[in-house]
């Protein structure tokens, strides 16, 4: 009964018909009214004039210099209107006020001028009405005049504004350049200046270009940044479900939601200069994946070692923060591309989907030749990301990632590059034209050009007007984001003061636990073949703990005996070491060079390792070291077992190719 009362309280009242009628005849017909007022009153006005100055001379003189100045006042305040509407204007006083004139002289309705004030009067009134439905139409002055006053001061003469539409801190217009002068380049050109007649800042400036057009388009004029205060993550946006629903991770500056459908942006370069709020965005966005259920998220940040991260490793896979560590998972993630791509194929998947996480029941995806449902375990979408990377860019060559972002679609596969400036020296073009979204938070001078496309750029979006002095804004440009959304300004969200964020982590960390995918068999098996007790060990070594060792056996007097005979060379094989040494000959021939003994020949292939580190980025094979081998006294068996030693140390990083490693410059003088 309260339930119906409520429903019944939340209904609108309900009028009778007759009512209705009235109230909609009353409204549509309210518009039409004031120009029939406005001639009754000039009718009036005409009929007091007379009583008050019938047959004055020096009345008709005075209204008359009054009738040539209302008109030019009319004509003068119109100028910033449209051209239709300003002649329309003073037409229309400048009958109103001769018919006035000669009403108050002669009488209002001596001679014509009762039949001029019924025609007359009568035409001008339904002259605005038919000009209000045009307006209303879009079809007259906001939808077809010349604004020369504000377009015309920037230097667009001739440009025609349409459509005309006013929301609160919000303006748009369809514009009109004039066909075979202008484009929508030169408007674009004119933004700065636009924004200078309006007063407002440049961001608050937004043009979008109609695609079938290069003279038509739209002007959004936002003139109050409803972003300045910051937003608190609200909490998930689709907890539990699937990755392939959009992630929430901010505001727009009309209050709609910052949404990023990762699935259709592939990899994304994020990009911002200090302060300006990328770490925000990477928190919004891990805040969400972590709450999802078919996604395993790697993380690397050798920079900072993960430290504004620390409240979130434990719910990650794979957190990398040292750069062995980064650079083992930069070869994982090639490694685990060709491995997940033929279990899709296998599977029946040309590209990765939700149902490619779960279990596989359906005959059409089952790896069985007999057409039964296989029953495999299904692989989780991976998203790897690599924070401040340009230090591994820098430590592991330019186009590190370039492979991993033209190969990785299909696999399931996102990669992430988080970056302050992503320019040629950092980041080789193939790379950067791999990563097809970008988020661009605050930047220095021209930078936005090396993450947001020409055209975003041209639509009005200046990350540069932000600086660091706008934590938090950004542009996304991405496939699956209205291209309209592209230059207009957001803000992610703020992960509240200290003390909030962690309570945020821990929320998602702890509620989550059972929902979040854990690491298919299929990605780690591929990952422990090229990067080991990196991946093997991965726990352990991101929260800080010793991994767990086998305890070492106690070797038997045969094992000690045998290791005694291991460490004689077998050329001395022969020798009796209780034997006498034999005096030596005057013409006795030197003894050849003694062969290095193990810690000798390690010390030899570390020295060799930081020379080839110092003349910069690269890699080395076993092979490589081939005329080293003699100087060494060992073999390509030994070199192989002893390179391997340097990569589980951290002085050499793996790849994905068997026997090669990559030097890294920092580390290799460890």
């Amino acid at each position: 009964m309260v339930k119906q009362q409520n429903i019944q309280q939340n209904l609108p009242a309900v009028s009778s018909g007759a009512g209705t009628v009235k109230s909609w005849l009353w409204k549509q017909t309210q518009p039409f009214v004031p120009p029939w007022i406005v001639t009754g009153l000039v009718g009036v006005a005409g009929g007091g004039a007379n009583f008050a100055w019938d047959g004055s001379p020096w009345a008709g003189i005075g209204l008359t210099l009054g009738s040539v100045a209302l008109t030019a006042v009319t004509w003068t305040a119109g100028a910033r209107s449209g051209r239709q509407l300003r002649l329309h204007s003073a037409i229309t006083v400048a009958s109103a006020s001769a018919w006035t004139t000669a009403a108050a002289v002669s009488g209002p309705f001596s001679g014509p001028l009762g039949n001029l004030y019924l025609m007359g009067g009568g035409i001008l009134a339904l002259s605005w009405n038919i000009r209000r439905v045009l307006v209303a139409g879009g079809l007259v002055e906001t939808s077809g005049t010349s604004d020369k006053g504000l377009m015309e001061k920037v230097g667009l003469a001739r440009t025609l504004l349409k459509n005309v539409k006013v929301e609160p801190n919000k303006v748009t217009a369809a514009y009109e350049l004039p066909a075979g002068e202008l484009t929508n380049g030169d408007l674009g050109k004119a933004r700065d200046r636009l924004a200078s007649a309006l007063d407002v800042p440049t961001t608050a400036i937004r043009i979008e270009h109609d695609p079938d057009s290069a003279r038509r388009g739209r002007i959004v004029i936002v003139p109050e940044d409803m972003l300045k205060d910051p937003t608190i993550w609200p909490g998930p946006y689709a907890p539990g479900e699937s990755v392939a629903e959009p992630l929430r991770i901010g505001v727009y500056d009309d209050g709609s939601d910052l949404l990023l459908p990762l699935l259709a942006a592939i990899h994304i370069l994020v990009m911002g200069m200090t302060g300006s709020g990328k770490t925000e965005g990477a928190l919004d966005l891990l805040l969400e994946l972590l709450t999802r259920k078919d996604v395993v998220v790697w993380l690397a940040d050798a920079a900072k070692a993960g430290q504004d991260f620390q409240p979130l490793v434990p719910a990650l896979d794979w957190a990398a923060l040292d750069t062995p560590s980064a650079a083992a998972m930069v070869a994982s993630v090639q490694t685990v591309i060709p491995a997940r791509t033929a279990w899709l194929r296998d599977h029946g998947y040309r590209a990765w989907e939700p149902a490619a996480a779960e279990r596989q029941t359906d005959r059409k995806h089952s790896c069985r030749k007999d057409g039964k449902a296989c029953g495999c375990e299904g692989i989780a979408y991976l998203l790897a990301w690599f924070e401040e990377a340009a230090k591994l860019l820098r430590e592991l060559g330019d186009d590190v990632f370039t492979g991993i972002a033209q190969e990785a679609r299909s696999a399931g596969v996102t990669l992430v590059v988080s970056m302050q400036r992503a320019s040629g020296y950092q980041l080789s073009t193939d790379t950067r034209a791999s990563l097809p979204a970008a988020m661009c938070f605050g930047v220095k001078g021209d930078d936005a050009s090396f993450a947001l496309p020409e055209e975003v750029l041209d639509a009005g979006a200046d990350p540069a007007a932000w600086g660091n002095k706008r934590k938090g804004y950004v542009y996304l440009a991405s496939a699956g984001v209205d291209e309209d959304l592209h230059a207009t300004p957001a803000r992610t969200y703020w992960t509240g003061p200290s003390g909030e964020y962690e309570r945020m982590a821990e929320y998602v960390v702890t509620q989550f636990e059972t929902i979040r995918a854990a690491i298919d068999a299929v990605t780690a098996d591929a990952a422990t073949k090229v990067a080991g007790k990196f991946f093997t060990d991965r726990r352990a070594r991101a929260l800080g703990e010793a991994p767990a060792q086998a305890p070492a056996a106690i070797p038997t007097a045969e094992q000690d005996d045998d290791q005694e005979h291991e460490l004689v060379d077998a050329e001395d094989a022969d020798v009796d070491p209780t034997a006498e040494i034999p005096p030596a000959g005057t013409n006795t021939a030197l003894p050849p060079a003694s062969k290095p003994g193990p810690e000798e020949a390690r010390e030899l292939l570390d020295e060799l390792v930081r020379m080839l580190a110092g003349m910069g980025p690269g890699t080395v094979a076993v092979k490589d070291l081939g005329p080293y081998l003699e100087q060494l006294g060992r073999d390509r068996s030994w070199v192989s077992k002893e390179m391997k030693r340097l990569a589980e140390e951290g002085r050499l990083a793996p790849t994905a190719d068997a026997g090669v490693y990559r030097l890294v410059p920092v580390l290799a003088g460890v």
